[in-house]
């Protein structure tokens, strides 16, 4: 396997951006806002803008991202849900089937336990998915100060001391391998990570080599660097919910108790004393500190309330981020609904979440961190391969095996209470297509059977079998079905 060249070896490629190519990065930037300014301005020959009617903001940044996950039930969701559903329960590495544990499989054991690595591996799968990617930082112990961090991991076997996942916001990229014929050409070089600087209870920037970074990315369609942010895509549409749920709840302030009429009566005059003590009534009975208004002269009548329900618009909204999140919808919600959702959305979420595991979680997060973990010698280096094994999302609940418990213990007092069930079905094909039990299921069910009975059971069935008749033949009958008379039925 060719090694990758670091730029101590290669002795160019990382190098700060010249004026060609800091003129081909403000090209780009460029043609990205020309693309930006244009989004809305599809009706009307561009004509209307929709974006700028609709309230929508036309250039989004990590702040946006951000800002929503923080303050957004739906979109905190929409983060949240899938990533606590993929990393539910154990993780665990398998390298061999035997039950001996082998180094490899108590050294990720041992690791997970003493640095909590499942809990990191789900942080940093949440702060990918609100901007265009994470990373995790490997603290390693080849590093006697913070100025060490920019130098590439020393050789040797290495020991881990701390794992910590940065967003794109505090772990900016400052450099590039710029050299086309190294096999990182485009990729990051040096990080500016912003770490927490304990001591003066501040932050200070320190430069960290990319060999000490594990560089995560999802949802990326050219580059190999910069993903999708989760939030992207269905941004207009949490603006919306943010403008129905917040006007529907200013609606009902307002229209809760929309206030009062007064109609003078034509022959009272209004002097500015009873004015003054109406309205004095009025900020009282407002503020709850009455329940009564007096007056006279005038004729007061509660306005109309003016409510109408959203439900029906937000329900539009969560379809529509249902559809681009791959979410269900109950699910999404969690709403009382979504706690009693259909058999079919259950078997959708669970099919996403394993698809999640399979295509990015395992391929994108694990594979890259263990495997740099076997470069460093931190892991043994497995003797083939290894399989990450997950907790099992389609195993049946405790209460789904009780009622498959009482299906069975039915469907066998059916069986054995009726004469002539033995003979057109005979008991292992019973016990197989109408029980769905397993060739090795039905074979125990013979063993504990056979082990259950005692010697004189057994002797005593054997007499039985021998005293038996030839079984009658039904001529005719479908793959001539054996039938013994109803009366030895009644003997036995």
């Amino acid at each position: 396997m060719q090694r990758t060249r670091l730029p101590e070896q290669t002795g160019r490629g990382v190098e700060s951006l010249s004026k060609e190519k800091l003129q081909v990065l403000h090209s780009m930037l460029v043609e990205r806002n020309r693309l930006a300014s244009r989004l809305g301005l599809q009706q009307y020959g561009g004509e209307r803008d929709i974006y700028r009617a609709l309230g929508y903001k036309v250039k989004l940044d990590y702040d946006d991202f951000y800002a929503r996950y923080m303050r957004q039930d739906i979109a905190k969701a929409i983060i949240d849900r899938p990533v606590k559903a993929t990393w539910q329960g154990d993780l665990e590495l398998i390298e061999s089937e035997d039950n001996e544990e082998t180094p490899f499989e108590a050294g990720w054991k041992m690791l997970n336990w003493e640095l909590g690595i499942k809990t990191r591996l789900a942080r940093v799968d949440k702060l990918t998915g609100i901007g265009r990617y994470g990373i995790l930082f490997l603290g390693l112990d080849d590093v006697k100060s913070s100025d060490d961090f920019a130098n590439p991991v020393k050789k040797g076997e290495r020991k881990l001391l701390y794992v910590r996942p940065f967003s794109e916001a505090t772990a900016k990229i400052s450099k590039y391998e710029t050299d086309s014929a190294n096999e990182r050409y485009g990729q990051p070089v040096l990080y500016e990570i912003e770490v927490a600087d304990v001591e003066n209870g501040t932050s200070k920037v320190v430069k960290v080599h990319y060999t000490r970074v594990v560089h995560i990315v999802d949802d990326n369609l050219e580059s190999e660097v910069m993903g999708t942010p989760r939030l992207e895509p269905v941004f207009n549409r949490l603006m919306d919910i943010e403008k129905i749920v917040g006007g529907s709840a200013e609606m009902f302030w307002r229209g809760g108790r929309p206030g009062f009429e007064g109609k003078l009566d034509k022959e009272y005059t209004l002097t500015p004393d009873t004015r003054k003590g109406l309205i004095d009534q009025f900020d009282e009975y407002e503020n709850d500190l009455r329940r009564f208004l007096i007056n006279e002269g005038i004729e007061l009548k509660a306005l109309t309330q003016q409510i109408s329900d959203p439900s029906t618009h937000i329900d539009v909204q969560l379809t529509m981020i249902s559809a681009e999140t791959g979410i269900p919808k109950r699910v999404l919600s969690g709403s009382e609904r979504g706690e009693l959702a259909s058999t079919q959305d259950v078997g959708e979420w669970k099919t996403y979440v394993q698809s999640r595991r399979e295509d990015y979680a395992e391929p994108r997060i694990i594979r890259p961190f263990v495997d740099r973990l076997i470069e460093l010698g931190i892991l043994p280096k497995p003797e083939k391969f290894y399989r990450i094994d997950w907790l099992d999302l389609f195993s049946i609940s405790e209460k789904e095996r009780v009622d498959i418990g009482k299906a069975r213990a039915n469907a066998i007092r059916e069986y054995t209470t009726n004469p002539l069930a033995e003979s057109i079905i005979p008991p292992d094909a019973f016990f197989e297509f109408f029980l769905g039990l397993s060739s090795g299921q039905i074979e125990l069910i013979h063993k504990q059977v056979e082990a259950g009975l005692s010697e004189e059971q057994k002797a005593l069935a054997e007499e039985i079998k021998e005293q038996m008749p030839a079984p009658a033949v039904i001529p005719g009958n479908i793959n001539k079905l054996k039938l013994y008379p109803y009366s030895q039925f009644e003997e036995r």
